[in-house]
Formats: C-alpha cells, structure tokens, sequence
C-alpha cells in the first residue's frame, strides 16, 4: 500500500510539473556492504533496494543522473540508468558547485545519488529552506524538488 500512494504522489508531481522547470530526485545511496573500507559495495538489500528505484522512477522522464565517485552510488543509480539507457556523470562528493551548475542546466528531470552528508547541502544550495537530516540508518528517502518560481521539496520513502 505504500509503495501505491508513494507511486501515485510521484504521479501526481509528475503531472504538475509538466509546465514547470525540471525535477530534481535526490536519493542516499542503498545499504552498503559491512566491509570494503571506504569504498562499499552494496548489500543484498542495497542492491534490491537499487532495483526498487529502478522500478519507481522509470516513467519519471529522467534525462541525466549523476552519482559520486565511490561504487556505493555508481550501484545505486546503474539499474535505472540502464533501463533509461542514461549514462551517468560522476561528480566527486566533495564538487558540490558543479553538480549544482548542471542539475540548474540541465533541461530536464534529474536524479541525484549522492550520501547522508551531501544531499541536505545540494537541496539547500537548490533554494529549499527546509532544515534536512538523514540518519546513517535512512536509505530509503526519496527527496524530490520542484524547481519552479519558489523551489519545493517532497520527502517520500520507497521500499
């Protein structure tokens, strides 16, 4: 039943934005693995939940997607890049003004895999005021941004 409302909201912000800028989706990358050092694989369950995103944003018209430079977010998005046939820029963590210069750019909708620390940064150099955090626990945060006059932001959660 979640996954239907949340499937229906992704909808509807869909529709409403079809005369509006781009959509920017913003996601942690899925569980990782417990060892690796600082570079993780994902999990079983990260790479589940990598399909499930998949699976979720298929129809949502996505023309680029960005990740980071460790194998944890490059896994996270390579299910639906493939499906979309995107292939994904990788901007390091640390070159927050680039990603934000092309996300602006871009003529689309986008999805950004990004980490605990750096997605409440990006959203807010988006123009949201909204206060974020995401526990080292949360992989399933589905932030979504409006990009229109006054930016809005959509927290939702997927399985």
């Amino acid at each position: 039943m979640k996954r239907f409302i949340a499937l229906l909201l992704l909808l509807f912000v869909l529709d409403s934005t079809a005369t509006a800028g781009p959509t920017i989706f913003f996601v942690r990358h899925a569980e990782k693995a417990t060892t690796g050092g600082d570079d993780m694989d994902l999990s079983e369950a990260g790479r589940t939940r990598a399909e499930s995103l998949a699976a979720l944003l298929k129809d949502a018209e996505i023309s680029a997607i960005y990740t980071t430079e460790f194998k944890r977010t490059k896994q996270t998005a390579a299910p639906l890049a493939k499906a979309l046939r995107v292939e994904p820029s990788v901007i390091s963590a640390k070159d927050q003004p680039t990603l934000i210069a092309k996300v602006r750019a871009s003529p689309g909708n986008v999805l950004v895999v990004g980490h605990s620390n750096t997605i409440p940064d990006l959203i807010k150099a988006l123009g949201i005021t909204t206060a974020i955090s995401i526990a080292d626990n949360e992989y399933d945060n589905l932030f979504v941004v409006l990009l229109e006059e006054k930016p809005h932001l959509l927290r939702l959660r997927f399985r």
